[in-house]
């Protein structure tokens, strides 16, 4: 499948203005001039930008998102986990990586905004995401996750997390980077996602994704959060720009209730039919990106217990498989093995382990975060 960077994306606005800079619209992207180019970082000298690090050129002008900035996806880049922790190394990993996605991947720049070596250095990626960090508004254009390019802050994080978890040091920046980032980009610790989350990826590695709770809990503590704050859940919002489990997730549960649509991950012309008719009998605002929002998932997903058979026990296993939890083929019986996998992922949450599978354990499963899994 062709790697695209940009997607069209009609919640992009169409007028901005940076600092009282005049900004010139290119399509559906912000060009800001050149007085605007970034310098280094005064305010984050931790982070080793572009310059210091020896990028190269982007192969085109960067573009400037006008989208509003609604959360960060965290990735593993599927690198070796290395034990050179050097400042030298994390260097040369920047360099590989922009060497990867520009000649390999045929992009204008490194894909992610941000990238955090194995020993804790963090590294600008894409050209002017520094700059536009420091300015809190009007993020570069990515290419880490299409569909979310133009709205989340992708930051990739060196090795690769399938059975092994993180170095403290990996952990450690990490949380200080999405610290600044919710702080500058009025964000909040349940807005950490993972790249699997939006797109059909192994990304960001089964223990890597375990530990995200804890990432999340951290950041809120760091943040000073009120725990009054903290929303019963925060589901992922996906929309008609992306794909993957999650969204086969939501086709198998349409699919349950009558709706003719095939459980393939393609958020497609079907599936835009078959989400905005569910809205419209639901009471819901009819969305034209077909946008998941916390109404849309808590009107769809049922209840499910030990008795329970069918297209949403499939799409419960193939989840809990996904991230981990059981190895078993799904069979779409609520099995032992599936009530075990379930009290796995419940206690990973903070959830009561009693193996119902309510509207919590049902956003802990697609990947939202749950107000019983920050330990406040």
């Amino acid at each position: 499948m062709a790697m695209h960077e940009y997607e069209i994306d009609r919640r992009t606005l169409f007028r901005f203005g940076l600092g009282g800079a005049v900004v010139a619209v290119v399509g559906t992207e912000l060009a800001l001039p050149a007085a605007a180019q970034a310098a280094p970082s005064a305010e984050f000298p931790w982070i080793i930008d572009c310059d210091s690090w020896g990028a190269r050129p982007p192969a085109s002008p960067v573009q400037i998102t006008g989208n509003t900035t609604n959360k960060i996806i965290l990735h593993h880049m599927a690198f070796p986990n290395v034990t050179d922790y050097s400042r030298e190394h994390a260097v040369q990993l920047a360099k590989d990586c922009q060497d990867l996605h520009m000649d390999t991947n045929g992009w204008a720049d490194t894909g992610q905004h941000f990238t955090v070596s194995r020993g804790g250095y963090v590294l600008e990626g894409r050209h002017r995401s520094l700059e536009t960090l420091e300015a809190g508004e009007h993020q570069v254009t990515a290419a880490h996750c299409p569909g979310e390019n133009g709205n989340a802050i992708g930051i990739e994080n060196e090795g690769t997390y399938i059975t092994e978890t993180p170095p403290e040091a990996l952990l450690d920046a990490l949380v200080d980077l999405c610290i600044v980032v919710c702080r500058k980009f009025d964000l909040n610790a349940w807005d950490i996602f993972g790249h699997w989350d939006f797109r059909e990826t192994d990304c960001p590695g089964i223990a890597f994704y375990a530990q995200f709770p804890m990432v999340r809990t951290r950041v809120l503590k760091a943040l000073g959060t009120p725990a009054g704050a903290i929303p019963e859940r925060r589901w992922p919002d996906i929309w008609r720009f992306v794909g993957g489990p999650v969204v086969k997730v939501a086709q198998y549960l349409l699919a349950d209730l009558g709706y003719g649509l095939a459980a393939d991950g393609v958020f497609g012309q079907d599936t835009i039919s078959v989400v905005n008719d569910f809205q419209a009998r639901n009471g819901i605002p009819v969305d034209p990106d077909c946008t998941f929002d916390l109404a849309t998932w808590e009107a769809l997903v049922p209840t499910l217990d030990k008795h329970a058979t069918g297209l949403p026990v499939v799409a419960l296993q193939e989840m809990l498989v996904r991230k981990g939890y059981m190895d078993a083929v799904p069979t779409g019986t609520y099995d032992h093995a599936t009530m075990k996998a379930v009290q796995d992922l419940q206690r990973l949450h903070g959830l009561t382990p009693n193996g119902k599978v309510g509207t919590s354990t049902w956003c802990a499963v697609v990947g939202g975060s749950v107000r019983q899994a920050f330990q406040v």
